[in-house]
């Protein structure tokens, strides 16, 4: 019997011409084909695989601190990830609720099958959206410009940009233990061909890897070891456009479940690290420092008594749970032996073992801030393909690569969001000026506007430009508008009334602790006391005319509460923006400024940065070369790289 010979059709054929093409379709690419088909462009979105629209090959949940933040971003800029949430979530938690209003984030476990399912049911009723399964092993290149791909069954589909968020599927690799074997997420095909021609174009292709725990049969979880993770009272929303009273009662949400790993977990893990592929040299790649596999933390961690381990239910209508904590790629048997080491888990039968895969990315430093690769016009890169890790940094780029390349179509100009406007503008600008040398994760600690960058404004920082560029509705901008001055409205009164000291009062703030009231109290400055609410404020002012509901509350709130250190972060961010009306000429030639660091230099150069303040973000570009850039920009004589090759 002959062996099967796999190879390229040679035979090609044109197959339609679109405005846009978006490759792959995980919650990067769905973003990015829903914005530029819902901008008016005749879009094209190819798959591997239609079962893995919008899939969830690892954790199934969406949201968590800054993470929760962007998924709330791309709904006021009009995406999808949020609503699709609000449809499919089985539990909902509202984190750090202790904390400032910087910190809090939603956090949603989903129904991972109902989330494809209803994702892949909005791609197909989208008008201007095509939906089709290929594999695209090459994009098309003439004179600098990208024009379309071609797949691997010889179609060639022309086009005005392309979008490529491929995720994990890019050459890759499924490692557990001594097992290896080609393969994207979740024992789907991979794309074996694009990343090898875009290396072979002069991209920088660099090999990252990130990993799963194992799933166990729920019916064999003993919970009454466990400590249980309910779901909030009466659930918040990630999408501003879902109700308030359309939510889960607590009976109807699935709880989590929270154990430990122990001495003997970590025992069994110690035995078995020579089979551990993570320490044997076979895998290449570089994993995320933020989410190590625990065989990582047992290492590193090795004063570490116990490590959690959340059990998430995996969907409704499945026995598959997610032992959340437990990422690996030790041999089968090992994970079985460890997973019954644990408490609650004594007797869980194992459905599907964790593993480890590796897969390629485009280095992001060779992108622009619009998500254009520097080196190929109208070629956009966004998700796992840039290097990021988790849906939400994937969602939050895959809409802006589709605003972007949706405009570039329609001959409009490029839509960048900046660090002080969003957690998105904080991300890309980290990669496309810091670039990552493992998966990034997006934390709160990153973003130095944070307090501005909350997780309950997004909507009055971004539903505007979501209006402008196309993809919020005129009437959802009138309610926005509603909204916005409801809250300025009442704001304003509660500068004005005077809350006088009467015994009702006084009663009231004795009862906290505080001093009675001598004189009259602007009603505003009485609601930033930490025991004073809108609601208990109101038991010693009139109402308003019309009754506010609790996110125009929220906002009234956090506004009056937090306005000094609010006007602060202001302050701050108008000083940034003169560095950042700072503009540095394309092509310029850093060897040509004396003054400057050697290792400035290289980084400058490499990075290409656009303005001075993107400049001074880049890692060892330092104050001093900053001031030499500057001045020697202001002079005017500027040396161009271009202009030096002529002259040689």
């Amino acid at each position: 019997m002959k062996s099967l010979v796999v190879s390229d059709v040679k035979q090609k054929y044109h197959a339609k011409d679109y405005d846009v093409i978006v490759v792959g379709a995980g919650h990067a690419g769905c973003e990015a084909a829903l914005a530029a088909a819902r901008m008016g462009n005749k879009t094209l979105i190819l798959t591997i695989n239609l079962e893995m629209v919008a899939f969830m090959p690892c954790n199934p949940s969406v949201g968590g601190p800054a993470k929760g933040t962007v998924v709330r971003e791309v709904d006021a800029l009009g995406g999808e990830m949020g609503k699709n949430i609000d449809k499919t979530y089985i539990q909902m938690r509202l984190l750090n609720t202790g904390k400032g209003p910087a910190v809090q984030a939603l956090r949603a476990q989903a129904d991972k099958h109902a989330y494809h399912a209803e994702m892949k049911d909005t791609l197909e009723k989208q008008s201007n959206l095509t939906l089709r399964q290929a594999i695209v092993n090459d994009i098309i290149v003439e004179d600098g410009v990208c024009k379309g791909v071609v797949t691997n069954t010889g179609a060639i589909y022309h086009s005005k940009t392309v979008v490529l968020a491929v995720g994990t599927a890019a050459r890759g690799k499924i490692i557990i233990g001594e097992l290896m074997y080609a393969s994207g997420p979740n024992n789907t095909q991979p794309a074996e061909k694009l990343t090898v021609n875009l290396k072979n174009r002069g991209f920088d292709i660099e090999r990252f890897k990130t990993g799963t725990p194992p799933r166990v049969d729920g019916t064999t979880i003993d919970y009454s070891k466990t400590e249980e993770q309910p779901g909030d009272e009466k659930p918040q929303h990630f999408s501003f456009e879902t109700s308030d009273d359309d939510y889960i009662s607590p009976k109807d949400q699935l709880s989590c479940w929270l154990t430990y790993t122990n001495e003997k977990t970590h025992a069994i893990i110690r035995k078995n690290l020579d089979r551990a592929p993570m320490f044997t040299g076979v895998i290449e790649g570089v994993g995320p420092r933020y989410c190590p596999s625990i065989e990582d933390k047992i290492v590193r961690f090795a004063d570490k008594k116990r490590h959690q381990l959340f059990l998430e239910p995996e969907g409704r209508h499945t026995e598959e749970w997610y032992v959340d904590g437990l990422s690996t790629s030790m041999p089968e048997e090992v994970q079985q032996q460890m997973v019954h080491s644990v408490a609650g888990l004594e007797n869980a039968e194992m459905m599907r073992p964790g593993y480890a895969i590796e897969y390629d990315v485009v280095a992001p430093y060779q992108l622009k801030a619009n998500l254009e690769t520097k080196m190929v016009k109208n070629l956009y890169t966004a998700g796992q393909t840039n290097g990021t890790s988790g849906y939400e940094e994937a969602a939050g780029q895959g809409i802006m690569a589709g605003i972007n390349a949706g405009r570039r179509a329609l001959g409009k100009g490029d839509f960048i969001l900046k660090r002080n406007e969003a957690y998105i503008g904080v991300l890309i600008d980290d990669l496309v000026t810091k670039g990552t040398k493992e998966p990034y994760r997006l934390l709160t600690s990153r973003a130095e506007y944070r307090l501005l960058l909350r997780n309950d404004n997004a909507d009055m920082r971004l539903t505007e430009k979501g209006h402008e560029i196309g993809l919020i509705s005129d009437e959802r901008y009138q309610k926005f508008l509603e909204k916005k001055k409801a809250i300025e409205m009442e704001i304003s009164r509660l500068k004005q009334i005077r809350i006088k000291p009467s015994d009702a009062v006084n009663k009231f703030v004795e009862a906290h602790g505080d001093k009675p009231l001598q004189d009259g109290i602007i009603a505003a400055v009485f609601l930033r006391r930490p025991y004073v609410n809108y609601q208990t404020l109101l038991q010693f002012i009139p109402a308003p005319e019309e009754e506010l509901n609790n996110r125009v509350i929220e906002q009234i709130e956090i506004r009056t509460k937090y306005a000094g250190y609010i006007a602060k972060a202001e302050a701050q961010v108008a000083k940034m923006k003169k560095m950042e009306a700072k503009a540095i000429p394309e092509g310029i030639d850093y060897s040509a400024i004396e003054g400057i660091a050697t290792e400035a230099r290289q980084k400058l150069a490499k990075i290409q940065p656009t303005t001075i303040a993107q400049a001074s973000r880049i890692s060892g570009v330092n104050p001093a070369d900053i001031a030499v850039l500057d001045v020697y920009i202001q002079q005017g004589r500027i040396a161009k790289v271009e202009s030096n090759r002529k002259g040689a």
